[in-house]
Formats: C-alpha cells, sequence, structure tokens
C-alpha cells in the first residue's frame, strides 16, 4: 500500500508519528467512453476557453475568483493557512460510539505508526478499545479541512472522515406520511425482524452485480447476447400489510 498523507496523530501532549492510508478499494468495474461510429475513446482535454487550446498539467494553477478576477494560489498560500492542521491529526475530545449517527461517515483511512511511535501507538488503541470511545479530531489534507473519528479495526487504529453538519440536509423538508401502523401490525414486525436477527458476519456479503456484470462482458465477447430477465418489485399496499408480514414470517420460518 502507498500512503496518502504523512504527519502527526496527537492527543493530550502526546504525539504519534503515522502515515495514513486508504482503507478501502473501488471494486467497479472500469468502462471507458467510446465513440458509437469506431470505437475510439473519448479523450478530456484542459482546453483554455479563450484560445481553444490544450494546457498542459504544469501550466496549470489554482485561482479564487474575488471581485471580478483571480486569486492565485501557490502551495504555500495553503499551508499557511493552518500549518498545523496540515501536519497533525489533533484529537480534540473522545466521544461515545454510539453518539455517533451512522450517516456522517464518508470514508476510512488505516493508520500506521512511524520510527518511534509503535508504543504511543499501542497505548491509544487499547485505551479505546477499553472505553469504547472515538478521537474526535480534525485535520487538512488536499487542501480541505476534514472532521474525523479516531476507532479502532481488529488492531490498526482507523481514522473515518465524518460530515460536519453543514453538509447534511435536513430530512423535515421529506414528504413523509403522517398514517400510523396498528400495533399488531409493529408487534409482527418486530417478530419478522427478530426471526432475521444474525451476528453480522461481512465476508457473508459479495459484490454480485459487479461479478455479474463481468459474466455478461465476456458473454458479449464469445458473440452472446444477454438475455435480460424483466423484473418490477410488487409495492404492497396497506391494505394488505398484515397479511405481507403473516406471509414473510411463515417463510423465513420455513427456511429455517
Amino acid at each position: 500500500m502507498k500512503s496518502i498523507w504523512n504527519g502527526t496523530l496527537g492527543f493530550g501532549l502526546v504525539n504519534i508519528p503515522i502515515k495514513m492510508y486508504s482503507a478501502t478499494e473501488s471494486r467497479s468495474i472500469e468502462l471507458d467512453m467510446l465513440d458509437s461510429k469506431d470505437h475510439a475513446r473519448i479523450r478530456y482535454q484542459r482546453i483554455n476557453e479563450k484560445s481553444g487550446k490544450e494546457v498542459e498539467w504544469k501550466d496549470i494553477v489554482k485561482g479564487y475568483k474575488l471581485n471580478d478576477k483571480y486569486v492565485i494560489l501557490e502551495d504555500e498560500d495553503f499551508e499557511q493557512a493552518n500549518a498545523k492542521k496540515s501536519k497533525t491529526v489533533e484529537i480534540e475530545a473522545f466521544v461515545d460510539e454510539v453518539d455517533v449517527a451512522d450517516m456522517l461517515f464518508k470514508k476510512p483511512y488505516f493508520l500506521e505508526p512511524q520510527k518511534d511511535g509503535g508504543k504511543a501507538y499501542n497505548l491509544l488503541r487499547d485505551a479505546l478499545k477499553k472505553t469504547k470511545k472515538l478521537g474526535l479530531a480534525t485535520f487538512v489534507m488536499r487542501q480541505k479541512e476534514n472532521l474525523s473519528l479516531i476507532g479502532v479495526y481488529q488492531d490498526a487504529l482507523v481514522l473515518h472522515v465524518i460530515r460536519f453538519s453543514e453538509e447534511l440536509r435536513n430530512p423535515s423538508d421529506l414528504k413523509i406520511s403522517s398514517s400510523k401502523a396498528t400495533k399488531k401490525e409493529v408487534d409482527m414486525a418486530e417478530s419478522l425482524i427478530k426471526q432475521y436477527s444474525e451476528k453480522f458476519d461481512l465476508s457473508k456479503y459479495k459484490d454480485q452485480y459487479t461479478s455479474q456484470l463481468m459474466k455478461v462482458i465476456k458473454g458479449k465477447s464469445k458473440g452472446k447476447k444477454a438475455v435480460v430477465k424483466k423484473f418490477e418489485p410488487e409495492n404492497t399496499p396497506s391494505k394488505d400489510l398484515m397479511a405481507q408480514l403473516k406471509a414473510s414470517l411463515a417463510k423465513r420460518k420455513k427456511a429455517s
């Protein structure tokens, strides 16, 4: 793995030299965009909108439009904004795991100790495990401040980038019906949830769509025509809710 950020993880007066690695990888099939006439690849170019000519990467700079004029920013300008946050993941508080809403999470990163940081790294990891807390921290990466939570996955510290409150939309804008389910329907739904409850095992779940799409691609390469099986989910009307819950319970019991 190649590290994407090097710096320091700090809590209190303890500083741990770390490297950061992406903890996930893409499983999607890479598809190229082609011209339908001759199947030639479509290329994107960086075009100067005044001259119409292509611009090389080395000649591209970043700028912010202010009062109809661009202020050009250099690498030093980004560091000057907050040099400390560009080099340090500073834990500012510790929070309970159960208090963090799932929808806040964006992307996980593994943290690895550098040089003589192993003992302090293990200390923080073991303390987080024992207390079931998460470290709330901020840092800057790629000219963007990130809010994050430091937790533990297996024996590694993991930094989860989370969303700021202003990034979340208000669900009160949704048109949610005010109609209530009956007590019997709620009891039946609870029974169904219990029947389907099991210990979480991530290895049981695979990306089936990607592997099936790959079969289609290989089949087409051999001249096979795809046969589409039409499927339309049938929504459950309110009047049939109890009957469908009962049927679901019976099906689950039979499968067990």
